[in-house]
């Protein structure tokens, strides 16, 4: 299948960086985060990306114009000539697509549509968001569902209190979200075609055309409760840095053998 992904945000709250670069490219290890993202989905089979730009397009389109196969593969060098042991995206096909600026989700992904070819089903990623979900299954049960949409169903990253008040607004419990069974949208989507029907120009992805979906009854949600975290801030940036430089990154399902 081929995946969206939508590259075109400012990043507002992880400035640190983002004020230099667009939040897809800040990096994880010596790769960006939207390299990690990739490189998930061409573990289960999914090497056609559409990547939806924006805010310093050119930042991307560069590094990938420019990448060099011999920072993560091992590699001989003879004289001059470099023989790659592996390779990371030799055999992938990247589409960009300059889809604004100021264009929230649903206008990038109406923008992209005719990339898409038709096809009856697609992927499609924040590109922020990391985690190692079985895509497979995942995939299977949107199959088997039949629904126009469905995302990864995810408890919260972030860590805050949930609080709750009584009719006099004294405090009636407080607990940590990571205790509650409250479940956000992880940002990992499988979607059919027919999601271009229920979606007007100018309106947000997971607002009016969810909306009409739940209503349809044709919004499903794939529960995990494995590894899931979204870069928002800069502390969960240097928690993903921190694993990965530990060699504890989860999401590196690409190192891993997979079961028969």
């Amino acid at each position: 299948m081929k995946v969206v992904l939508f590259c075109g945000g400012l990043g507002m709250r992880i400035r640190e960086y983002s004020e230099e670069i667009p939040k897809p490219m800040v990096p994880i290890g010596y790769r960006p985060i939207v390299w990690h993202v990739m490189k998930y989905y061409a573990h289960w089979g999914h090497k056609e990306f559409i990547l939806c730009l924006g805010y310093k397009a050119d930042v991307i389109k560069n590094y990938f114009l420019n990448y060099d196969e011999c920072l993560s593969n091992d590699f001989t060098m003879s004289g001059s000539r470099v023989s790659l042991a592996n390779s990371d995206i030799d055999d992938w096909k990247i589409t960009f697509v300059d889809t604004g600026h100021d264009t929230n989700i649903g206008g990038r992904l109406r923008a992209v549509r005719d990339y898409l070819d038709g096809d009856e089903m697609f992927l499609a990623n924040y590109s922020d968001n990391l985690t190692d979900v079985p895509l497979d299954q995942m995939v299977a049960e949107a199959e088997q569902s039949q629904r126009v949409a469905t995302f990864l169903c995810v408890r919260p990253s972030q860590s805050f209190h949930l609080v709750s008040l009584d009719k006099n607004q004294a405090v009636s419990g407080i607990d940590h979200v990571t205790h509650t069974d409250i479940r956000i949208n992880g940002g990992y989507f499988v979607l059919r075609n027919g999601i271009f029907d229920h979606m007007n120009p100018g309106e947000e992805l997971v607002e009016e055309p969810f909306q009409r979906l739940i209503t349809a009854r044709q919004l499903g949600a794939y529960r995990y409760d494995g590894f899931f975290v979204c870069m928002d801030t800069f502390k969960e940036r240097q928690m993903l840095d921190d694993l990965y430089t530990r060699g504890e990154a989860p999401w590196e399902l690409w190192k891993k053998k997979r079961n028969p």
